[in-house]
């Protein structure tokens, strides 16, 4: 099983490996992707991880609050997917 980790207040700079690099350190990484605009193509600032279950507390206690790129992110795990409609 995985679960889906949320993280937030990202540089816009932040690359998909480089989440992948800073997350491996605490889990086994799945999959990775930063959130971007449609129309411009630039990153909105946050991302998803995706993590073995087993890893996620341990990730997010780890990770929440310190830095990456400069900024402090905010990890905590994704809430589900609502409709828009």
């Amino acid at each position: 099983m995985t679960r889906t980790l949320y993280v937030g207040n990202l540089p816009w700079s932040t690359t998909e490996d480089q989440l992948v690099a800073a997350f491996s350190q605490h889990a086994h990484v799945v999959s990775a992707r930063i959130i971007t605009d449609r129309e411009t193509g630039r990153s909105r600032g946050f991302g998803f991880v995706e993590v073995e279950e087993e890893d996620a507390d341990r990730a997010v206690e780890a990770l929440n609050g310190t830095q990456l790129g400069g900024r402090d992110i905010i990890v905590n795990e994704a809430r589900p997917r609502q409709s828009r409609y």
